[in-house]
């Protein structure tokens, strides 16, 4: 249990993730270790959401954080539910803040999952923000070298992505 300061706790850190969230506004598909883990993260870091057929536990152990994280959602609803608390990088190139793993063989290929993931990136900031493609190995060289790894439920093939955090504004200019 990563998530609560008492390692021993085993009363209140076992329940579901609907169940023990007690934050306003959180969204239900993000549990207490996926929170943590965002909160842990710095400018420039990079986080993986992954299909069920990505060798996640294997490249998640090999990560900053050294643990798989899972989401019980599709890829889609996993990254609007990242991106509600997750500001992506305006410092680099949109490509490079947000990125898709290319289909072997048709790297300009975009499949249904990895339109439906740029839909909730273009919701969430606002504008159109073009998705990346990293070519497959290349992508899990990249993800080794990430923050963390999160599991989704998505079984269509493709379904992985690379976010990278950006910055949040300081609290006297939000709303602003």
């Amino acid at each position: 249990v990563l998530f609560c300061p008492d390692q021993k706790c085993q009363s209140h850190c076992d329940k579901k993730a609907s169940e023990d969230t007690m934050l306003k506004a959180s969204d239900p598909f993000l549990n207490a270790d996926v929170v943590h883990a965002l909160a842990s993260m710095g400018h420039g870091d990079d986080i993986i959401i992954c299909d069920t057929n990505f060798p996640a536990d294997t490249v998640a152990r090999q990560t900053t954080y050294g643990m798989l994280l899972r989401v019980d959602a599709d890829a889609a609803t996993t990254v609007r539910a990242l991106l509600s608390l997750f500001p992506l990088d305006s410092f680099v190139a949109p490509g490079e803040a947000a990125a898709r793993m290319e289909v072997v063989g048709k790297p300009d290929e975009v499949l249904p999952v990895a339109e439906e993931v740029q839909a909730e990136v273009d919701r969430a900031e606002g504008k159109s923000w073009p998705l990346g493609s990293i070519e497959r190995f290349a992508f899990y060289e990249q993800a080794k070298r990430s923050y963390c790894v999160i599991q989704t439920r998505e079984r269509r093939f493709y379904g992985c992505f690379k976010f990278k955090m950006g910055v949040v504004a300081p609290e006297a200019k939000l709303g602003a």
